[in-house]
C-alpha cells in the first residue's frame, strides 16, 4: 500500500512545529545553513525536538559544513537525521556515516544528467529539488519530473522544489515518490508555516495516495 512520507522543512516555531506534528508530518526539518532566510539556532532547535511527538523524526538541513561542527551540532539538539544540501562529495558523506549519522543527500536537478551523480553516493534514498545557480533550496521553482521516469525504480526519492497544496497531488501522481519534501509553498513568510495550507496539503497528499491504491 502507497502512503507518501512528509517532510515540513524550515520550521522556526515551537508551537508550528508541534501543529505541524499533530496535522501528521513523518519528520520536520531544520535549516541550520545562517545564510537562509529560515535558519535556526541549534539551541533552539534542541528546545523543539524536547516538545515534538518522539514517533516525530527531525532532520538537521547543512550547507558545506565542517564535519566536526556538523557532527557536534547532531548530537548537541538530538537531531535523528542529517540532510547534506550543498556540494557535499561522496566521501564527505561517507565519512558522515563512518561516525554513525544518518543522511539524506540532496541534489539539485536541472537535467537528466545531473541524476548521473546519483551513483557515487553509498545510499538509495535521495532527495531530489530543483535546480538554482544561487541558492540550495527553498526557492518554489519545481523541475521537471519527467527526468525520474528512469531512476524512481531503482532509487526512494523524496520529492522538493515548489511543491504546494495546489501541485502535490499530480507531483505524487507523477513520480509516486518515498516522501515529499515542502517548505515555501506553504508558507506565509520565509520560516513561518500557514497552517490552513498545511491542512490542505494533508488532505490532498491522503486523496493522492488513497487513487494510487485503488
Amino acid at each position: 500500500m502507497h502512503r507518501t512520507k512528509v517532510k515540513i522543512c524550515g520550521i522556526t516555531s515551537k508551537e508550528q512545529a508541534i501543529e505541524i506534528s499533530r496535522l501528521g508530518a513523518d519528520a520536520i526539518g531544520f535549516i541550520l545553513y545562517p545564510p537562509s532566510p529560515r535558519y535556526i539556532e541549534p539551541e533552539k532547535v534542541k528546545q523543539i525536538i524536547c516538545a515534538i511527538p518522539p514517533f516525530v523524526k527531525t532532520v538537521g538541513v547543512f550547507v558545506n559544513e565542517n564535519p566536526e561542527k556538523l557532527i557536534s551540532i547532531k548530537h548537541s539538539t538530538g537531531l535523528d537525521l542529517i540532510q547534506l544540501s550543498g556540494d557535499e562529495t561522496a566521501d564527505y558523506t561517507r565519512d558522515l556515516e563512518e561516525n554513525s549519522i544518518p543522511i539524506i543527500k540532496a541534489f539539485r536537478i536541472k537535467n537528466k544528467s545531473d541524476l548521473k551523480n546519483l551513483e557515487f553516493f553509498p545510499a538509495t534514498t535521495f532527495l531530489l529539488d530543483a535546480w538554482s545557480d544561487k541558492e540550495y533550496g527553498g526557492t518554489g521553482k519545481t523541475f521537471d519530473w519527467r527526468l525520474l521516469a528512469e531512476i524512481k525504480q531503482k532509487y526512494e526519492i523524496i520529492l522538493a522544489g515548489g511543491l504546494n497544496p495546489e501541485n502535490i497531488k499530480q507531483a505524487i501522481h507523477s513520480v509516486q515518490p518515498y516522501g515529499v519534501d515542502i517548505s515555501s509553498g506553504v508558507e506565509e513568510k520565509p520560516g513561518i508555516k500557514s497552517i490552513e495550507k498545511l491542512k490542505l496539503l494533508f488532505e490532498r497528499i491522503k486523496e493522492a495516495d488513497l487513487s494510487l491504491n485503488f
